[in-house]
């Protein structure tokens, strides 16, 4: 029996109380398994920032179970979610989030800081990571020499860095024009494996019909999980 990554049972979040109260997820669940490739879309306020948010074990939900390559985090201390998060999970933005004066090289490396990794093994894993992304030959291009497209390609890059087993990425087209976000979107599909599945965050149903898996929400809630392709 295959053990999903990343598991959410009948979560919900609420914000305030009383007359003030917002159920911003209402007894969602939803398992993500090795080789997804999930894309999460509605309309604003329909509650897919707040379920990535808890996917990434940045929040914690008022209600219900969330569990992470068999760990459960719903009840522990942030320190505990933060040992799950950087184990388990990488992230991917819509805004790139690189450093202005490093490099490519040098932003991807960051994400291998304090893992007590050698620096040569370092400089190493990131070269490969930017292979992976096609763009190890600007490598030593700071941000302010790349297009839009290849940042979010370095920011790609240093997410999977770490090899997480979940990959999330929030709106990582929406920056983009659509011949940088079809770029994005092919590397997204060509990296789930039976080791990583990837989810995605997007308010753009042509983006999310290019997903293997499509989840759609609204006030809250999941309104359809549809497989669009093997």
């Amino acid at each position: 029996m295959i053990t999903p990554f990343l598991e959410l049972r009948s979560v919900s979040r609420v914000y305030g109380s009383g007359d003030t109260e917002v159920r911003a997820l209402d007894g969602v669940s939803l398992a993500v398994m090795p080789g997804d490739f999930v894309s999460i879309v509605g309309p604003s306020g329909s509650g897919k920032s707040t379920m990535l948010g808890l996917l990434g074990c940045l929040d914690a939900p008022s209600d219900g179970t969330i569990v992470v390559d068999g760990e459960d985090v719903s009840r522990v201390a942030d320190a505990s979610r933060t040992r799950v998060r950087g184990r388990s999970i990488g992230f991917v933005f819509q805004q790139f989030h690189l450093i202005p004066h490093l490099d490519a090289l040098s932003n991807v490396e960051t994400a291998l800081l304090y893992r007590g990794i050698r620096p040569g093994e370092r400089r190493d894993r990131s070269l490969a990571a930017l292979d992976r992304v096609g763009l190890a030959h600007r490598h030593d291009h700071r941000p302010v020499q790349l297009s839009g497209g290849e940042q979010q390609r370095v920011a790609l890059a240093r997410a999977l860095v770490t090899e997480p087993k979940i990959l999330l990425a929030d709106e990582p087209t929406g920056a983009l024009d659509s011949k940088n976000a079809a770029n994005v979107m092919e590397i997204l599909a060509g990296l789930r494996s039976s080791e990583r599945a990837v989810v995605l965050v997007t308010h753009d149903v042509g983006i999310a019909d290019s997903a293997a898996r499509k989840i759609s929400m609204l006030d809250g809630r999941i309104v359809s999980d549809e497989v669009l392709r093997p």
